[in-house]
């Protein structure tokens, strides 16, 4: 808990006043002013997180914690459970789609196990920062305790830490846990106040549509989660990964650092890491609309427009590693363009005495 509240305590304000230098430059370019979009407004917002004019994202991870659901038992899913650690351990191999693309926009994956039900081999190479076992079955009780709940809030914490001290300038949040949409849906749900068939999809594959809202509605009802005690509706409903993925918001905030968030699971995350601390708002960069239904939703409750709508529906970090590169535009931009009036001087000197 300590970890969490001085996490917490760390988050500042972006750097308004550097903002508005930004603003000033790249209104001043080469170009019509706004003519280059949220490519404009996210170079401005690179600069108040990092507080610096010449921006730099070119060290970049994508972290990716991994953990089963106890929810599984409600046959909420009809792909096997032994997916999660397959995924996981291809996580740290390179064989799967984030590392497909992480590898074409020149990020690492980060591989966690946070809560994984089998041990990996310990030749894995996936980073072991296990909180239990899996989580317990939402349907029948609440999915962890409230210092579990914490816990795996702190892991994301500590290796977002971890990662900018070994030099990465931007995070990406991503994850892996057969069934993990259902307990995203669940706490979208009791966050917003609405009944689960608004948020809720198919995941990667269930048999049945409604029997997942059903057991959504029936763990709600079961746990009554408070909306208002953001970690009450993580041990609830919640999952490792999506509280490890919090975690990863809240640190790379408190070490001002931009975070892209991937699709709707990683939204969910963020929305818990925004009820936390409002202030890691700032810090977010949406990266692509998921086909799930409730990503248009959280998205709107934390007021955030995603770049890309690519019909993506993968999980992982996938869409926030495809986001990248448009991050390293908005630097470029920022960082090689001349405004008009350094175009005009430079005209001046080479052409000498001819009209410029």
């Amino acid at each position: 808990m300590e970890l969490l509240q001085s996490t917490l305590q760390n988050i500042k304000q972006l750097n308004k006043e550097v903002m508005e230098k930004a603003r000033e430059r790249v209104d001043a370019l080469c170009k019509p002013p706004g003519s280059l979009g949220k490519l404009e407004q996210i170079a401005i917002q690179l600069a108040g997180i990092s507080e610096k004019l010449e921006l730099d994202v070119s060290n970049k991870a994508v972290i990716s914690l991994a953990a089963d659901h106890g929810v599984y038992e409600e046959n909420v899913s009809n792909n096997p459970q032994f997916v999660t650690v397959m995924q996981a351990i291809g996580f740290a191999k390179g064989f799967t789609g984030v590392c497909a693309i992480a590898k074409a926009a020149g990020a690492k994956v980060v591989p966690v196990d946070i809560g994984i039900k089998e041990d990996l081999p310990k030749d894995s190479g996936v980073i072991v920062k296990k909180v239990k076992y899996g989580t317990d079955n939402m349907a029948k009780g609440p999915a962890m305790s409230r210092q579990e709940a914490i816990q795996a809030i702190e892991v994301g914490i500590e290796i977002a830490d971890e990662q900018v001290k070994q030099g990465i300038h931007v995070l990406a949040t991503g994850e892996m846990g057969i069934c993990n949409t259902t307990p995203s849906s669940a706490v979208l749900s009791a966050f917003c106040g609405c009944d689960p068939a608004i948020v809720t999809g198919m995941g990667a594959g269930v048999d049945s549509l409604q029997h997942k809202i059903d057991v959504i509605r029936r763990s709600l009802d079961i746990n009554t989660p408070n909306p208002n005690d953001p970690i009450d509706v993580l041990a609830k409903v919640g999952g490792l990964e999506l509280g490890g993925m919090a975690g990863v918001v809240l640190g790379a905030a408190a070490n001002r650092v931009p975070v892209v968030v991937d699709g709707f699971i990683s939204t969910v995350s963020a929305l818990i890491a925004y009820k936390l601390e409002p202030k890691v708002k700032d810090y977010i960069i949406p990266s692509h609309l998921s086909e799930e239904p409730g990503a248009k939703i959280v998205n709107e409750l934390l007021g955030l427009e995603p770049m890309l709508n690519m019909n993506m529906r993968l999980g992982e970090g996938s869409g926030a590693a495809l986001a990248f590169p448009i991050l390293d535009a908005a630097c470029s931009m920022m960082n090689t363009m001349t405004t008009l009036e350094e175009s005009h001087q430079y005209m001046l000197k080479i052409m000498g005495s001819q009209t410029v």
